[in-house]
């Protein structure tokens, strides 16, 4: 059996066993949380949770600042899935753990797909605790989460990406931004497999590819929720400037406390993204 065939069992197990614990789900939109991310559980006041590890199928998260732990919310009599925390290619266990969220997601009808992330700021006008929407990305993560079968026979082999995050998405979310008065940039994602952080000659070759903001996610899981005809909305948190523009040297500890400080901005605008949810 190959690891495509597991992963589609696993999934079709992980949905048996999640309407087995919770009943009727139908999400209207499906959360991905990044490091610094996970507080946006508080939104809610209604919700049930269960550790990803009990989950059939998927597997415990390995990173500090991820909890992984998979919540059922409802806000404004809309359900949505939240996966507090993500897989990363660096783990070392292939693109199935990362994959299946947005699998699980698609196999239970969502639609909408909002990644969120942690990235280091290339772009010279952003500041550490800015929130950035994601335009577009450049994948230079060595590898390419669609190798291997199509998922089902309506996902087309060679899936077009020239609108991988979703216009419609993007500009409610400003639109909710302003009404929040809240500052949001918008830019370029460039996606690594990680774990290290990137040198100064990297992020200045970077900055001449067009990359605004730097990290080690959103992207696999963009390509393959695109490629599903879902609508996907990706957002960063400029949780550090990357090497050689700041004169410090970069930890996890110092990206997890500054998403933390930018938290309550995050939790604002997405609260409201939410409640202002376009069908």
């Amino acid at each position: 059996m190959t690891e495509e065939e597991r992963n589609d069992i696993g999934v079709k197990q992980a949905i048996s066993h999640l309407r087995y614990l919770w009943g009727e789900i139908n999400p209207d939109l499906t959360i991905v949380c990044g490091s610094g991310w996970g507080g946006l559980s508080k939104i809610f006041n209604d919700f049930k949770s269960v550790p990803f590890g009990d989950i059939p199928g998927f597997s415990s998260t390995t990173v500090e600042g991820h909890d992984g732990v998979l919540s059922l919310c409802e806000i404004n009599q809309k359900q949505i899935l939240l996966f507090q925390g993500r897989r990363h290619f660096y783990e070392g266990a292939g693109w199935g753990p990362i994959r299946f969220p947005v699998l699980l997601a698609h196999g239970l009808g969502t639609k909408n797909l909002l990644l969120t992330n942690a990235a280091g700021g290339i772009n010279s006008s952003f500041t550490v605790g800015d929130l950035m929407i994601v335009e577009d990305h450049i994948n230079l993560m060595g590898s390419n989460p669609l190798i291997g079968p199509v998922p089902d026979s309506e996902t087309p082999r060679f899936p077009d990406q020239t609108e991988v995050y979703d216009m419609g998405l993007r500009k409610a979310l400003q639109k909710v931004a302003e009404k929040e008065g809240l500052s949001i940039k918008a830019g370029v994602y460039l996606a690594l497999s990680g774990p290290a952080f990137e040198t100064p000659a990297e992020i200045k070759a970077f900055r001449t590819l067009g990359a605004d903001a730097v990290g080690m996610s959103t992207v696999p899981e963009a390509m393959l929720g695109n490629a599903l005809g879902m609508r996907v909305l990706g957002i960063s948190c400029i949780s550090n400037l990357a090497s050689g523009i700041s004169t410090d040297k970069l930890s996890h500890e110092d990206v997890k406390d500054a998403s933390l400080l930018a938290l309550p901005k995050m939790k604002t605008l997405i609260g409201s993204f939410l409640n202002n949810l376009p069908q």
